[in-house]
């Protein structure tokens, strides 16, 4: 048995691997129909493929997920068209020269009109008219709207996914494959705008054919075969009858899988299991309608028997869905979500008291950093339900590795009794450090590119970046993203906000231990650099507070054999962290600079005036643990107002608030301003790449008023 399915197999393998040739081989065959004579035997056969490809093409759609799975079937379209159009020149050839078009047609024409050539155009031209004014008219319009929806709605989708993205939703790999389905939608439902117009085409095509067949079968059988008017006629119009039924039913069905695909407004399940859901979710509506169909029944004049069957069945119906119908779990029930951590469970901090030293032992515990969620909330963690919050954190735990170069601790999500339903917030060892609000059966708009259109919803404001915002409803969600709006879900906001926070706080969840980790994967591929760094020249908690110094200004500490290379470098001058860190930074400014530019190569920065930098160097004060700043209340009252101007201002062009100082004044001018302004970047002119150029967008000049530095008072 085997060895017989072999050779089947292996040739099957070699028909898809050349199935470029087939089609173009197909093609070259179609082409040779128009001008070639084709026995009627051959045309039987190709007329009942006909029938089968458009057969096949139907199916396909049905059971096809998504519009994407199935786009070539626009070049299908036109391929099967020109196929049926070819058949329709072969057929009349066939019928005006031999008046014999082979037993297909002629099935077609006697017994499935009877042999009557009225009735049968009657029902050609019936066929006619709901292929062209119904189905073709209303998919072609189908797919010209959603070929502009979807176009419009390009650069909308294409923002949600680089947010999602940047919030470590989902990965790199995954944002290529969400762009390149965008990218496929998008040219299928261009394509079907002008294949539509084939279809179209087609049945006006078929019109046309078969009067022609009709008037040129009658004029070739009188003029040229001398047959009696009434033969001719009756022979003539039967054939092209037949010939019109074969072609326009095949037609037809291709006009109708074109409309069933171009009309799927959801994906990821087959069409039938989407009715069926669909349907199943109400069987009052089933319910209602058996009743009404069972008092029809007892209308007098009315047939009782098909309205009872029907009535029957749908109270059969009803009460299948009803008894087979499974219940939800209520996202507010009290403990629905048990304290999870992004990488699996973990156990409640307050488990079952048995007075035992482990139970005791985890109600001292802490849990790094929390997610908490009302209890409206909870269905967004529960895969039960559907959720993959639970996955999104994991995701942004790895895009955090992979781009800020430190593991983050496990994150904990459990409900919350403490904050409304809808609110979120997040914990820092049992500290609230943010929160957030959502409405889970909506979207969030974000009116990112400027439109003038204002969607309808429920105003709020986009918790990351404070951009004013709308939650709308589903049915918003095309006319928003045609306007240029960036749309992302519930979940993905929850996830955006938390990558941020992770940034900024990422400083404060960097122990000891943490380092010692890093410490002990680096030393498996630098040992001589870990060797001759610890225990002589530094210890772990100096490295640890050089790596919270740059990640408490969004430096990634990814380069670290780079910078335990710089402290092993300047240890021997120098154990302040501060001074560490910041020899560190002109390290590694050539990899961090860039993500300030504003362009390769060039800084646009607020600048400081000569005398104000001189100003500001004088009043710096060290100490054995920390460096400051000490200024006047005036001086300092007016560098904040040209800070935070010019730094609005940048904002407002688009621009990061960066500001340049020297190397000597960089930490403690940002340590000074960093309350008030805790998004102004401070470089300092070491930190630059030898290629950077820097642009002035402002300088800040030194107040009329400000005292002049001890030296020059001297003098």
């Amino acid at each position: 048995m085997s060895a017989t399915l072999a050779p089947a197999r292996f040739q099957i393998k070699s028909l898809t691997k050349h199935s470029d040739l087939l089609f173009t081989g197909a093609l070259f065959a179609t082409i040779v129909l128009l001008v070639m004579p084709v026995p009627p035997l051959m045309l039987d056969i190709l007329l009942t493929a006909s029938i089968g490809i458009s057969l096949l093409v139907l199916l396909v759609t049905i059971y096809v997920k998504e519009v994407s799975d199935f786009s070539s079937f626009p070049t299908l379209l036109l391929s099967v068209t020109l196929f049926r159009l070819a058949l329709n020149v072969a057929s009349t050839r066939l019928i005006l020269i031999e008046g014999h078009a082979g037993q297909v047609i002629e099935s077609f024409g006697n017994v499935i009109i009877r042999g009557n050539y009225l009735v049968g155009a009657v029902v050609f031209f019936i066929l006619v008219v709901i292929n062209f004014i119904v189905i073709t008219k209303g998919a072609g319009r189908i797919a010209e709207v959603a070929a502009r929806f979807t176009l419009d709605a390009m650069p909308g989708k294409q923002m949600a996914i680089d947010a999602e993205l940047n919030a470590g939703a989902i990965d790199e790999p995954t944002a290529r494959a969400r762009r390149l389905k965008i990218q496929t939608e998008a040219d299928f439902h261009g394509a079907m705008d002008g294949a539509s117009k084939f279809v179209r085409g087609d049945a006006v095509a078929g019109i046309l054919i078969t009067l022609i067949n009709v008037v040129g079968g009658i004029a070739i059988g009188v003029m040229q075969k001398g047959m009696p008017m009434t033969e001719a006629l009756q022979k003539y119009t039967l054939l092209s009858i037949g010939d019109g039924l074969v072609s326009q039913i095949p037609a037809l069905i291709v006009s109708v899988a074109a409309g069933l695909l171009v009309t799927r407004a959801s994906a990821g399940t087959d069409m039938g299991s989407q009715l069926t859901k669909q349907l199943a979710t109400q069987p009052r509506a089933i319910a209602i309608v058996s009743g009404m169909m069972l008092l029809f029944a007892i209308v007098p004049g009315l047939p009782a028997t098909p309205f009872v069957l029907l009535g029957g069945l749908g109270a059969a119906i009803t009460y299948y869905l009803k008894k087979h119908r499974v219940a939800k779990v209520d996202p507010a029930t009290p403990g629905a979500l048990p304290a999870l951590t992004a990488g699996g469970a973990a156990p409640a901090l307050g488990g079952p008291k048995t007075g035992s030293t482990e139970d005791l032992q985890r109600l001292i515990d802490t849990e790094v950093f929390t997610v908490e969620l009302g209890l409206g909330l909870v269905r967004l963690a529960d895969k039960a339900q559907g959720g993959d919050l639970l996955d999104r954190i994991t995701g942004v735990r790895r895009n955090f590795a992979r781009d800020m170069g430190m593991i983050m601790p496990a994150i904990a999500i459990r409900d919350s009794y403490e904050i409304e339903s809808t609110d979120y917030r997040f914990l820092l060892r049992t500290k609230p450090v943010a929160r957030g609000q959502l409405m889970t059966n909506r979207w969030l708009a974000m009116n990112v590119a400027g439109s003038p259109v204002q969607v309808k919803g429920v105003p709020t404001v986009e918790p990351v970046f404070g951009i004013d915002a709308v939650w709308i409803e589903g049915s918003e969600k095309n006319t928003a993203e045609m306007n240029g709006y960036s749309i992302v879900d519930a979940p993905s906001v929850v996830i955006t906000h938390l990558a941020e926070i992770l940034k900024q706080v990422a400083h404060l969840m960097l122990g000891r231990q943490e380092v010692q980790g890093l410490i002990d994967h680096l030393k498996t591929t630098h040992p001589t650099l870990i060797a001759e760094l610890l225990p002589d020249l530094v210890n772990v908690g100096i490295i640890q507070r050089v790596l919270q110094n740059l990640l408490k200004e969004g430096i990634s500490i990814k380069n670290l054999p780079v910078i335990l290379e710089c402290i092993a470098d300047f240890a021997g001058t120098t154990k302040n962290p501060d001074d560490l860190s910041e020899q560190v930074r002109r390290r590694l400014g050539t990899y961090f600079v860039a993500q300030f530019e504003s362009q390769p190569g060039l800084i646009k920065a607020i600048t400081l005036d000569p005398r104000l930098e001189q100003l500001l160097g004088t009043r710096i004060q060290r100490s054995q643990f920390e460096v400051g700043l000490s200024l006047d209340p005036n001086l300092a009252h007016h560098l904040l107002g040209e800070l935070t101007r010019r730094a609005n201002e940048m904002i407002e062009s688009g621009l990061t608030p960066i500001v340049m100082i020297t190397a000597e004044a960089r930490l403690a001018f940002k340590r000074f301003f960093d309350t008030s302004l805790p998004k102004l970047v401070v470089l300092s002119y070491h930190e630059l790449p030898p290629q950077t150029e820097i642009q002035n967008f402002a300088i800040v000049q030194q107040p009329q008023a400000a005292p002049q530095p001890m030296a020059a008072m001297a003098a």
